[in-house]
């Protein structure tokens, strides 16, 4: 990846700087995200996902909201136990065989579960029973976990928020936030009552209820000292707590054994520069935010003497990276946008977020894999996983892992080389992913995500998302164009693709103008390369918001020179699921429709041709598969040698998809007929289940594969539609069929 310059890094600790000269610059930071991809190594891949709705009880709504948020680990790693607040309680994953997670059981806690924590045979479990802000309630329950049963339980005074082990086994500390009501003076703090840190200590893993040990953390912050609320905790060897105040920008370190605040420090601010502020459809990474501070939310440990500390935001904050102090105070590494650019990259930033906290870094886990420290960085916002390798001084960038939506808690458990992530978003109630634990390994293996990602231009990410249209080049092999969807109203681009690199590089993105403008009004969902240097673009109408069905010719700096609006014999019945794909043979362009209009029999789309020169419409009907659920339409067509090549999918995910196929149809068949008379239907044949491909990346089935193209080399490339990490997890799949469908039997 192409890195000219990094951008500046203002830090509270002094000027302006470039993270070359304190730090580690990111072009050689970048040399790491190369290296993953040029050498087998010891890198972490996905190997499973588990939908934590299979430990829902069989006598429950099995549409019921679950989640799984924090999560722990027994010992001996076999088991993961994880907090799910909606269904109010804790549910357990067999993980014997990594591969292969099964669901071990449910179990209520009569509360909020915040966090839960495992020590020697049982799981310790911060409980919220409050009825209001201003009377907050929990309990720490303890869970027998071969029995599973709870097994006794300590009352706390308050609500409790994150809970940790001592490396001895001798104490757990709570971190008693006592949440502000955020719909209360638009969330201003103080509100009362405040928060603190409570400590007991534990024999053979069961907390001694009268040893609570109340570490009064008043006085400390600039902001709202009156009122700290305690985040996350965490222990070092030396029994010494880091504790996060986030609300209150702040930082404490406790002695465990006295319960005595022996240091505390403000979390400090940054300016950062070449960010994207503006939810406005498109990613601009070309504004400035002053004094942002960095509000962390987790910290862990690196050693006795450092830690790391994820910095979210939450009240006015949010520097969108992390941050590395030394128990003392002092900054000793922030990575200011580094971790954002490299999920702009791989195009998991989420727009929607611009003008909130970007990317959002929430969770963190920290773990020593044969000999080596790795930092784990959750983007809750962006559903990924940025790995990083601490060196003692500037952290070495190594992988991204791709997650389920909205990772929120992970675990490491080096002694069986995984990491597992929970990631707490439900989409159940709007038929969408159900929340997963995802499980990955570390193995001698070259990592195997992104499969497609951006380079930088002039030290910002060419930003990229919702690919919904791919056609290849017609003389270079490898070479792909691809555009992006509506989410990016206000940036339609067209990509373009360096199919022949591991992973796929996106090289530049040229502006879809009108009279130079960027233009507006636009769906592109289809691309064909029209053999002079210029494309023809097919954009899915939506009469309700204005935007035309209609193809528009485009010159090779995405000007566009001709716009062809449907005639009004398909516009008498047409519906808003509309062009899916372009394709051109020779001067006729070919556009796939979607799904059925209103003239369409049951299980028929059209497939509506253009003459370029005769400026007729006519159209063929292709036959589709019955849905099972849902609807099944097509995404993509492309042209190649004597057939035309459909894209076929349901609109389902995860287990529920059916239908990803790859069909093709006979040119000799697409003998268009007049619009209005009766159609012919074509013959298809099947040339390539896709879900085994979709299944392949230890992650659920994605629902939209949307692009399919043919290099000029008879290579076959698809390519998945990410939604603009909006209700999505961010994941764009991209692979390469080889040169098989071609030269393929039917499958």
């Amino acid at each position: 990846m192409f890195l000219p310059k990094p951008p500046m890094l203002f830090t509270q600790m002094g000027g302006p700087m470039y993270q070359t000269s304190k730090f580690a610059s990111l072009a050689a930071l970048l040399v790491a995200l190369s290296s993953t991809t040029a050498m087998a190594d010891m890198m972490f891949n996905r190997i499973a996902s588990f939908p934590v709705n299979e430990n829902i009880p069989s006598d429950m709504d099995q549409k019921s909201e679950s989640s799984s948020e924090i999560i722990s680990a027994t010992e001996d790693g076999n088991m993961l136990i994880y907090s799910d607040s909606p269904m109010g309680g804790v549910g357990m994953v067999d993980i014997s065989d990594p591969s292969q997670p099964k669901p071990t059981g449910f179990l209520s806690v009569n509360g909020e579960p915040t966090s839960v924590s495992v020590v020697g045979s049982y799981a310790l479990i911060g409980v919220n029973t409050s009825q209001s802000f201003t009377a907050p309630e929990g309990h720490l329950s303890v869970l027998n976990i071969e029995a599973k049963s709870i097994e006794a339980s300590c009352d706390l005074g308050g609500q409790p928020d994150s809970i940790a082990i001592s490396p001895d086994k001798s104490l757990v500390a709570v971190a008693i936030e006592n949440e502000r009501d955020e719909d209360l003076n638009d969330g201003a703090i103080p509100q009362m009552p405040a928060g603190n840190v409570i400590l007991f200590s534990l024999s053979d893993g069961k907390p001694n209820c009268d040893s609570m040990k109340i570490v009064d953390l008043t006085g400390l912050a600039d902001v709202a000292g009156s009122d700290p609320e305690p985040e996350f905790v965490d222990f070092n060897a030396l029994n010494e707590i880091v504790v996060t105040l986030q609300e209150n920008n702040y930082i404490a370190v406790i002695d465990g054994s006295t319960g005595e605040v022996t240091s505390h420090f403000s979390a400090g601010s940054v300016d950062l520069l070449n960010v994207d502020v503006d939810e406005e459809g498109a990613l601009t990474f070309d504004g400035k935010l002053d004094a942002v501070p960095r509000e962390p939310d987790a910290v862990q440990w690196l050693d006795n003497d450092r830690f790391v500390t994820a910095n979210e935001g939450d009240y006015k904050g949010g520097s969108r990276g992390f941050t590395i102090f030394s128990k003392s105070g002092d900054m000793l590494y922030d990575s200011g946008l580094d971790f954002e650019y490299r999920v702009a990259t791989a195009g998991h930033y989420p727009e929607a977020r611009s003008g909130n906290k970007g990317a959002e870094p929430e969770g963190l886990e920290v773990g020593t894999y044969n000999g080596e420290t790795f930092i784990f960085v959750l983007s809750e916002r962006g559903s990924l996983v940025g790995v990083y390798r601490d060196t003692g001084a500037a952290p070495e960038f190594v992988q991204l892992l791709p997650t389920g939506l909205a990772p929120e808690g992970a675990v490491g458990l080096p002694g069986r080389n995984l990491l597992a992530v929970a990631n707490e978003a439900d989409l159940i109630e709007d038929g969408g992913v159900r929340s997963h634990i995802t499980l990955y390994q570390l193995a001698d293996q070259a990592s195997a995500y992104p499969m497609i990602q951006s380079i930088m231009k002039d030290g910002r990410p060419i930003g990229w998302g919702a690919l919904s249209g791919l056609t290849a080049d017609p003389t270079v092999p490898g070479k792909l164009y691809a555009v992006n969807d509506s989410f990016y109203a206000m940036q339609p681009n067209i990509f373009t693709i360096d199919a022949t690199q591991q992973p796929a590089l996106i090289t530049a993105a040229t502006p879809v103008t009108r009279n130079g403008s960027s233009a507006q009004l636009l769906d592109l969902e289809g691309i064909a390369a029209d053999g002079e240097g210029g494309f023809w673009l097919a954009s899915e109408g939506r009469t309700d918001r204005m935007i035309a069905h209609g193809l528009y010719h485009v010159n090779a700096d995405g000007e566009i020179q001709q716009q062809v609006a449907f005639p009004a014999e398909l516009l008498a019945v047409e519906k808003r699921f509309g062009s899916e794909g372009i394709a051109m043979d020779g001067t006729t362009l070919w556009v796939a429709i979607q799904r059925q209009w209103a003239d369409d029999a049951a299980n028929q789309v059209k497939l509506v041709s253009y003459d370029t020169v005769s400026k007729e419409w006519g159209a063929v009907l292709y036959p589709t598969e019955p849905a099972e659920s849902g609807w099944v339409g097509l995404s993509e067509i492309t042209i190649f040698g004597d057939n035309a090549y459909i894209v076929e999918r349901d609109n389902q995910i995860g287990a529920n998809a059916k239908v990803k196929r790859l069909y093709r149809v006979a040119l000799s068949e697409m003998r268009s007929a007049k619009l209005g008379s009766e159609l012919p239907v074509v013959t298809k044949e099947l040339v390539r289940d896709f879900l085994p491909d979709l299944k392949a990346t230890g992650g659920y089935v994605v629902d939209k594969l949307e692009g399919f193209a043919i290099d000029v080399d008879g290579v076959g490339y698809a390519v998945s539609d990410n939604d603009g990490v909006d209700d999505s997890n961010g994941e764009t799949l991209f692979f390469s069929t080889g040169k098989d469908i071609i030269g393929s039997n039917p499958m």
